[in-house]
């Protein structure tokens, strides 16, 4: 998910046109900022990411979702 802003520990991310609101906490040490990109799990951040990173999850994400004849 992309970080669209941030309040604290709270951050309001997107990702493929939603957005959820997601806990910083467990990241609290890393440097982030608006336009980052986090891996998200159950409303919290568990890693963040280049973009790169992003797209190619979202890439294998979009593959695994697809049915197959």
């Amino acid at each position: 998910m992309q970080i669209k802003s941030i309040d604290r520990f709270i951050a309001t991310c997107e990702a493929k046109g939603f957005e959820r609101e997601v806990n910083l906490f467990m990241l609290q040490y890393e440097e982030l900022a608006v336009g980052d990109y986090i891996v998200s799990h159950l409303g919290q951040a568990t890693q963040k990411v280049s973009e790169d990173e992003a797209r190619v999850a979202w890439e294998l994400y979009d593959e695994m979702s697809q049915p197959h004849a």
